[in-house]
């Protein structure tokens, strides 16, 4: 399905980036995996490259930093001859009441989640532009939708996100390229990790705000198998008509109850 595509994908070393482009390569694609952890991205790609039939190649990026951007698009858009797709799972999360939130951590938050989004997407598409269009594949949140007490900065920022794409999309569209966003609910490596770190009461209160309104099963789904195949469909020619949409991939968690 998408054979001779040409992809970034960043955040790749672990979680939704990893299954992104496990899931590209599986698809045929012609991918570059970028993330600031270089030895946990190499080990993604070789595992990715093992399965094919697509190839993967690895790069350093920073996405908070705009010359570590501009640099590392290039050298993925001289590499690929051109750049068709950019998936942008790369964030990072934290929680704190609003009372707490310090101008370190609200600094911090919006630094990766906001402006890597700004930069990895202006990046993508200055390239994209070049090769007659494109597809730009953001990631939001449902905590950038509702009241989020216990995550405000995180909540935020994801607002944020979601206002970007819908606007870039209005904007960009003129050049044939597509900007939608993800709204995920998956068990990713960090979603465990904080839920092995929560209390019984936490945990509790975890279920009855997040699981309990999921309907396919009250349980967070397989990045894998449940968002690989999303992603690919976004990267795909099959979404030609699909732009400035924010799409819930969660079992129902953000409108069924």
């Amino acid at each position: 399905m998408l054979e001779n595509k040409r992809i970034i994908v960043t955040g790749a070393a672990r979680g939704m980036g990893e299954a992104t482009v496990i899931a590209y390569v599986s698809a045929g694609a012609q991918v570059v995996a970028m993330d600031i952890n270089d030895e946990a991205g190499a080990a993604v790609v070789a595992a990715a490259n093992e399965q094919g039939p697509g190839q993967a190649t690895y790069q350093h990026v920073d996405i908070a930093d705009k010359g570590s951007v501009v640099a590392a698009f290039d050298e993925a858009a001289d590499h690929l001859g051109g750049l068709d797709a950019l998936a942008h799972p790369a964030a990072i999360q934290a929680g704190a009441d609003p009372s707490r939130v310090s101008v370190d951590d609200w600094d911090q938050m919006f630094a990766v989640n906001v402006r890597g989004t700004m930069l990895t997407n202006q990046a993508a598409y200055h390239h994209m532009k070049t090769s007659g269009g494109g597809s730009i594949i953001n990631f939001g949140s449902i905590s950038g939708q509702r009241a989020e007490p216990g995550a405000a900065a995180y909540s935020a920022a994801k607002g944020a996100v979601h206002s970007w794409t819908r606007s870039s999309a209005a904007a960009w569209g003129r050049d044939k390229i597509r900007v939608n966003a993800i709204l995920p609910a998956m068990a990713t490596p960090m979603y465990l990790e904080a839920m092995a770190l929560m209390t019984e009461a936490q945990s509790d209160a975890s279920y009855w705000m997040n699981h309990q309104s999921i309907s396919l099963g009250e349980k967070y789904g397989d990045p894998l198998t449940d968002l690989g195949p999303v992603m690919v469909f976004f990267a795909s020619d099959a979404s030609r008509f699909i732009t400035g949409q924010l799409i819930p991939v969660d079992g129902g968690q953000t409108n069924t109850r």
